[in-house]
C-alpha cells in the first residue's frame, strides 16, 4: 500500500516519542500489504474499527492512541486522516476528518 503521508506520522512521534516504535512498525507493515477489501485489513489487524467513508481506525501502543486511516483500495493508497490520544480522538468526527 502507498501511505500518505509518512510526515503526519514522523510530526506525531517527534513530539510523542512513546509511540514511534509502533508508529514505525504499522508504517512498515501496512507498506508492504496488499490490501483490497476491508476483510484483508481485518487479516491484518484484527481490532481495525470501520466507519463510513471509507474509514479505517488502528488502535496503536496497546490502544493508548488512535490513527485514523481512509482507504481506498482500488489504487492501493492509505491516506492518514488523524493520530493522537483517546482523548483528543473523542473530540473529532472521525469520519469527516
Amino acid at each position: 500500500m502507498r501511505i500518505i503521508s509518512r510526515r503526519t506520522l514522523k510530526e506525531f512521534w517527534e513530539k510523542h516519542s512513546d509511540v514511534e516504535g509502533a508508529l514505525k512498525t504499522w508504517y512498515v507493515r501496512v507498506k508492504r500489504a496488499k490490501w483490497e477489501t476491508p476483510s484483508d485489513v481485518k487479516v491484518d489487524y484484527r481490532n481495525a474499527s470501520f466507519i463510513e467513508n471509507n474509514r479505517v481506525i488502528f488502535n496503536i501502543k496497546g490502544n493508548s492512541y488512535r490513527l485514523v486511516t481512509a482507504i481506498h483500495y482500488q489504487s492501493g493508497i492509505v491516506y492518514i486522516r488523524f493520530i493522537g490520544t483517546h482523548k483528543v480522538y473523542n473530540k473529532i468526527d472521525a469520519s469527516t476528518i
